[in-house]
């Protein structure tokens, strides 16, 4: 009975795995032109017309740039793939939110932006970066092991830095800007937590396999060429665009 609950097991967490490296990367490939922090037409109205100071329809938005946000949903990813305390992935995790909003609230405060198909072909880097990580790549090739939680932050400013060029291009009103953006914040941390809730989750049963190994290096490859892909279509935008 435990063989044929083991195998059932393996076999449900592989089909989950397989399916949900299916579902980002048909994601990825069907944002074609589209740039990774992209804002929805009807969103994009409403940040437009509003006024003043809306908290909750602004932590709705930052909630909802965040799960679907595929790209922070990879590098998420990447990042707690190895990570088998809660206190590691906590300090990861918040390494990687103090950057994202760090660039985030400045970028838009202070109003500076970054052509927006540079920043998401860095942040496709990213998600490249942290696939090789995990496979081990830069010990094998230069002999060290980069600061991984400088990596992380650093990282997280260039997430922050995509958001905040897309947001200052709908020109938000300066009518209790600040309280708004504090809210979207707040929304993209309550995004976070969800995403990392279920990553976490399906890792859970997923390192329980005694395939994890073998099928976590077939994973981070795929993390890898989704990466970049990100990378490719953003270059490429970039040079159409100008």
């Amino acid at each position: 009975m435990n063989t044929v609950h083991r195998g059932w097991t393996d076999s449900g967490m592989r089909r989950i795995v397989i399916l949900s490296f299916i579902a980002l990367s048909a994601l990825v490939l069907s944002a074609g032109h589209a740039l990774a922090h992209n804002v929805t037409e009807g969103d994009a109205g409403y940040i437009q017309e509003i006024w003043g100071v809306n908290i909750i329809p602004f932590m709705y938005l930052g909630a909802k740039h965040m799960v679907t946000g595929y790209d922070h949903i990879l590098f998420l990813l990447g990042v707690v793939f190895f990570l088998y305390k809660m206190k590691d992935v906590g300090i990861y995790v918040s390494l990687f939110a103090i950057g994202h909003s760090t660039t985030m609230l400045a970028g838009v405060w202070f109003g500076w932006g970054i052509n927006a198909y540079i920043i998401d072909a860095i942040i496709g880097l990213s998600v490249v970066y942290k696939a090789l990580d995990n496979l081990g790549a830069y010990q094998r090739w230069f002999g060290v092991q980069p600061n991984t939680k400088a990596a992380t932050l650093i990282f997280g400013f260039f997430h922050g830095t995509g958001l905040a060029t897309k947001i200052l291009d709908y020109e938000i009103a300066s009518d209790g800007l600040l309280a708004n953006l504090l809210a979207f914040n707040v929304g993209v941390e309550l995004g976070q937590l969800l995403a990392l809730a279920v990553i976490l989750i399906v890792m859970g049963y997923w390192r329980k396999s005694p395939n994890f190994f073998r099928q976590a290096y077939t994973a981070n490859v795929i993390m890898m060429s989704m990466g970049f892909i990100l990378m490719g279509l953003q270059i490429t935008g970039y040079f159409v665009a100008t």
